[in-house]
């Protein structure tokens, strides 16, 4: 079944994006941001010795450590200034969703539209500050801790030294939060999940050559390299089949007739992917349990007792790591769905559009029969995410791979570009339809 993309591209050409002078300046804003954001990865943290940090990566790659690691692209083996990369904008979101699920306060401003939702957006960011101030702080004591052959990780420790830390890292996770923000009003493409997918691509030829060095070493054998690529290239095949994947409701329209003329009687469908999150529930998943143990790792070993407790219960590959993490992406796989979908909205669109699925009544029983369908598709969504996440975790578990390999990882940089040449097609076909319009008015005001 050919996916919506496809029928859009099917209409589009090169001359199509050569004039859309709007959508080239988009992209190249786009770019602009992300060259911004890759720049700010490589800025380190005052006051760290980068001897340290590299031993430290080195010696934690393939772990959770690793995981974290790939998400900030680099920046936090480096220990740059965005080392936290989005993810307290993420956690922030988390809450502020799960609030207008569960608060009368927060359903009412759900429901104003867009007064409401810039009020729920400034909570965001509200939370976003405090979030930030929590996890640098805790990352700036983890990192007074850590030692290693060349000595502690901090020069100088102390309480200026956490001052700054909390100070730049709070900053600079604000400014990639604005910048995510410009991205997806100015540019072209989720902003957030852009960020994240830069991050992992930029690390890919890194962890490409490392691999083959591995295996110029003889510390894996290249049989078991080629085994890896075919998994990898069987894994983003399966992704991208699976993301195309929709389920069509066939909508009918009545015939109705104005005067001698009968109208309607059209037909069309309503498409419901398989997968309507998208990669949404992995990031959330992956926001709420990696941030937290990464700093428990830091300190692991020189902090409290229940610290190294942490650290030792959420290891790469453990029962209780993995049973959460799945746990988190079932949950916020149906959990989005239901913010994303809304039956009983659609089926009251259907109706006073006139349009009625086939054996169902307008009204109640079409949306409980759109509600019977999509929680069936979010059972199967939710099952292909967790399978996508859970087989690279076990892979890992089996073989102890020196650098991280995650199904989030595919998951993200197989979809955001998807999502992204969607939209871009979508402009284009915008394009073409304002460009028919004009040469419409031409000809009406010659004749």
């Amino acid at each position: 079944m050919a996916s919506a993309a496809e029928q859009l591209a099917a209409n589009i050409n090169f001359k199509a994006f050569a004039k859309a002078e709007d959508l080239k300046k988009r992209i190249w804003f786009t770019l602009g941001v992300l060259i911004v954001y890759r720049l700010g990865t490589y800025i380190p943290l005052p006051g760290i010795n980068p001897a340290v940090m590299a031993e430290f990566a080195r010696s934690h790659g393939g772990g959770i450590f690793g995981m974290v690691d790939m998400f900030s692209g680099g920046a936090l083996s480096r220990m740059s200034i965005m080392a936290l990369n989005i993810m307290p904008y993420i956690s922030a979101s988390i809450i502020v969703q799960l609030m207008t699920a569960i608060a009368p306060q927060f359903e009412a401003l759900k429901k104003e539209g867009e007064s409401g939702r810039r009020k729920l957006n400034q909570y965001t960011r509200y939370l976003t500050v405090l979030i930030a101030v929590l996890q640098s702080y805790g990352t700036a004591v983890g990192l007074e801790s850590m030692q290693g052959m060349s000595g502690s990780a901090v020069i100088d420790p102390g309480i200026f030294f956490r001052l700054t830390t909390v100070i730049t890292i709070v900053g600079a996770t604000l400014f990639l939060m604005w910048l995510g923000e410009q991205i997806t009003g100015r540019g072209i493409g989720n902003g957030i999940s852009l960020i994240i997918f830069a991050g992992i691509v930029a690390n890919l030829p890194s962890s490409i050559v490392n691999a083959l060095e591995l295996g110029r070493t003889g510390a894996l054998s290249y049989i078991f390299i080629l085994f890896i690529l075919i998994f990898s290239v069987g894994m983003i095949a399966f992704i991208v089949f699976v993301e195309r994947a929709q389920r069509r409701i066939f909508i009918q329209y009545p015939k109705r007739q104005v005067g001698n003329r009968m109208y309607g009687g059209e037909s069309s469908h309503l498409p419901i992917k398989l997968n309507s999150t998208g990669v949404i529930p992995p990031i959330f998943a992956s926001s709420l349990i990696l941030l937290p143990v990464s700093i428990a790792q830091f300190s692991a070993g020189h902090g409290p007792e229940w610290v190294q407790s942490i650290a030792g219960l959420f290891h790469h590959g453990s029962f209780v790591y993995l049973s959460l993490y799945l746990f988190l992406i079932v949950f916020f796989a149906f959990f989005y769905t239901s913010i994303v979908f809304n039956p009983q909205e659609t089926a009251e669109n259907l109706k006073k559009a006139g349009g009625f699925v086939p054996g169902q009544r307008p009204g109640q029983n079409t949306a409980n029969y759109l509600d019977f369908v999509i929680t069936r598709l979010t059972v199967v969504g939710a099952a292909y995410l967790a399978f996508v996440c859970a087989v690279p975790e076990f892979f890992y578990a089996a073989y102890s791979l020196p650098f991280y390999l995650g199904g989030t990882t595919f998951l993200i940089a197989v979809s955001v570009p998807m999502d992204t040449v969607a939209q871009i097609h979508s402009h284009l076909l915008a394009h073409q339809y304002e460009g028919l319009l004009k040469k419409t008015r031409l000809k009406g005001i010659r004749k």
